[in-house]
């Protein structure tokens, strides 16, 4: 690292914080919280963080925050405080300022549990949110980090203290720091574990020596705690190079499931029982012991490759579910890479280790083919004026590399930005945020960036679809302009909380009302939202919220939204649509319409009629569908098209609607439910009245 360098980065930095200032957020340190959050998610080091700017006195000193995370899984609380000084050069902070900060954010805890939740005004905002799940939660917190956001230089500070008998960690964020992790790129080297401070000794281990210099191999007892505590620490950065995701515990023959079983009932058996962990490593300091066996008593860069299940399923247990690890131990291979290749070995590893759950030879590379195609389009795909593209960050990073690359030249500095602005920069966190929403996942979205991040790639593996191609990627553009407009309009509405579960909702309802299909054309063309569509976002986002709080009941809104139930409950009470709908919505179609009310609507274009037979035809189960279609073509009540039509929605319904009906099948669809239903022959019952008489 340069002092050139680094005084680049944070010219950059403040230029984009002067950039962001807007009559919605006037304030500079709220814009660089807001944009270092989310760039830190990017890089893995937080999750779901969210923004929070919160000040008030207590007894006789302050109070203050700038944003939190909330973990529920590992029972996790970050409190984030802000000092942002926008100087060049970068000054050093006293360390009585730091502290000080430091504290302040602290208080905030304490002043929840003290009952801040019943003073705070109004009572439905993101901190009185808070103050109610920290006063709820103190007890059973298992890890309170306080984390110091700046642009200065911060020198030494308290590693930790005691609040409410648990233990608080500090730590701060400063410009060399996100330098290096922003700027240059943390790696896995700067993830390191010192077993000597985590247990007061080393690693006692066997040492089996390489065959051929590729690699060092040692084996281990690891306990089960300690092994809870790494994965609390760095969480899923652990796990960059496994080649799966961890896949939760339900369904009886889980082997989650069984995990945890064995950790309640018999933990002593774990060794015995569980194949155990691998993980590689880049360095490891190994000595003698007193006993003249060796120990490991360090390492740095470890990655667990295979076992990440175990290592989850440890930690859920200990934090989540209060179970004791203390008899549990864990067999543990650590490879040191040496002459290999580091990937390769990683497939290798994964291919030949344990087999809990089967692997197909698709998961080595189902990652990097996808990334790297979505960044091919980005590069080779030009907007409808021929002088501007997106930008796809498939490396993090590479946009400020590609940023630096053309600073070479100041033609070439123009050309990038003026061909790809910050504001066309997508990201892989981007692609899974606006992709889930769409698919109408709301509530992953809410889990935050990287857990949603890893469920997409799942379902990418489960259900894997063909090879992006233009089609695909100026309709992955169309989704980012939607949901981008409806952050914008959204947050120009300055809810008192939750404005980006708010979003993730009213697009997931959108496209949920929608059958998720909108013009995508005019989006990628016109790059914008028309001015009728922003009003239907507007109109639908006071209403969805309303409709999530009256959801959330008296539980905390946050986590519930995080909930599959909570999109459940919500999507049957998805606001109406009203005519004339937006041109994205009316958009041409081969055949006409009749509006609602049998309004006369020009010639091919959706009505609200056509969405509302597109929701109920998603009401009515694959079986009946099935059904319909078998003793409808029978008895010739309905045309052996139409029948072909029931077959292939009785297909989407089958697949979870993953795919939706169109305007065109819905309507003959419908009539083909009520005909058979008239002629006595299936027993529906599906709809309603008023639909009935609609279709009449």
């Amino acid at each position: 690292m340069t002092d050139g360098a680094l005084a680049e980065f944070h010219q950059d930095l403040i230029a984009e914080v002067e950039e962001g200032l807007s009559t919605e957020e006037p304030f500079s340190a709220n814009v660089f919280t807001r944009l270092i959050l989310e760039r830190l998610e990017e890089a893995g080091q937080f999750d779901g963080a969210i923004p929070l700017y919160q000040e008030g006195p207590i007894r006789n000193t302050t109070y203050r925050i700038d944003g939190y995370s909330y973990d529920e899984e590992r029972a996790r609380l970050d409190l984030f405080t802000t000092l942002y000084f926008g100087d060049i050069p970068a000054s050093k902070i006293p360390s009585a300022d730091t502290n000080r900060a430091l504290e302040r954010a602290l208080r905030f805890a304490g002043a929840c549990v003290g009952g801040l939740a019943s003073l705070l005004e109004p009572s439905n905002t993101d901190a009185s949110d808070l103050a109610r799940l920290i006063e709820d939660e103190a007890q059973n917190l298992s890890a309170i980090r306080v984390v110091l956001l700046t642009d200065g230089i911060v020198g030494n500070i308290v590693s930790q203290t005691v609040w409410r008998e648990k233990l608080v960690e500090f730590e701060a964020y400063d410009i060399v720091r996100l330098f290096r992790i922003l700027g240059e790129g943390e790696t896995r080297a700067d993830i390191s574990v010192d077993f000597t401070a985590l247990t007061g000794m080393g690693l006692t281990c066997l040492h089996v020596p390489a065959q051929n210099d590729e690699y060092d191999a040692y084996l281990a007892v690891l306990p089960g705690e300690v092994l809870s505590q790494i994965y609390d620490r760095y969480g899923v950065r652990l796990l960059e190079l496994n080649v799966r995701a961890f896949l939760g515990l339900q369904g009886r023959k889980s082997v989650n499931a069984e995990l945890r079983r064995t950790i309640a009932d018999q933990p002593s058996m774990f060794l015995a029982f569980n194949n155990g962990i691998v993980a590689t490593v880049d360095e490891l300091d190994v000595a003698k012991n007193p006993a003249g066996g060796l120990e490991i008593r360090s390492l740095k860069g470890l990655q667990i490759v295979n076992g990440g299940q175990t290592t989850a399923s440890l930690h859920r247990a200990r934090r989540k579910d209060s179970l004791s690890l203390e008899h549990v131990a864990v067999p543990v291979k650590i490879i040191k890479v040496g002459g290999a290749d580091l990937s390769e070995m990683v497939s290798s590893i994964s291919r030949a280790a344990n087999r809990q759950n089967a692997v197909q030879l698709a998961d080595f590379s189902a990652n990097d083919p996808f990334h790297q195609q979505i960044e091919t389009l980005a590069n080779t795909t030009w907007l409808d004026d021929g002088k501007g593209r997106w930008f796809y960050e498939r490396a993090r990073g590479s946009y400020l590399a590609a940023e630096h690359k053309a600073a070479y030249k100041v033609s070439e500095t123009k050309v990038f930005r003026q061909q790809t602005p910050k504001q066309r920069r997508l990201s892989k966190l981007d692609v899974a945020r606006y992709l889930s929403a769409w698919e109408s996942l709301p509530d992953k979205v809410c889990l935050g960036g990287q857990k949603n991040f890893q469920m997409f790639m799942q379902r990418l593996k489960d259900a894997p679809i063909p090879p992006p191609d233009q089609t695909w990627f100026k309709r992955l553009i169309a989704i980012a302009v939607l949901y981008r407009a409806a952050e914008k309009k959204i947050k120009s509405m300055k809810f008192p909380a939750y404005g980006s579960q708010i979003t993730a909702y009213v697009v997931a309802g959108i496209a949920h009302r929608s059958g998720g299909r909108v013009d995508f054309d005019r989006l990628w063309s016109k790059q914008a939202i028309s001015p009728e569509f922003e009003q239907l976002i507007a109109d639908w986002a006071p209403k969805l919220d309303a409709v999530m709080r009256e959801s959330a009941g008296q539980r905390n809104p946050s986590e519930w939204y995080k909930k599959a139930d909570c999109w459940n409950d919500i999507q049957e009470k998805l606001p109406e649509m009203s005519d004339p709908l937006p041109p994205e919505l009316s958009y041409m179609t081969a055949d006409g319409s009749t509006g609602t009310g049998g309004s006369v609507v020009p010639k091919g274009r959706h009505t609200v009629a056509d969405y509302d037979r597109i929701a109920r035809c998603m009401e009515i189960p694959a079986a009946v569908w099935l059904a319909v279609a078998e003793y409808g073509q029978q008895t010739k009540t309905i045309h052996w098209t139409v029948a072909g039509i029931c077959r292939t929605i009785a297909s989407y319904a089958a697949g979870g609607w993953q795919r939706k009906p169109t305007a065109k099948q819905a309507k003959p669809a419908l009539e083909a439910v009520i005909a058979v239903e008239r002629a006595g022959l299936v027993n529906a019952v599906l709809l309603t009245e008023e639909a009935e008489a609609d279709q009449a």
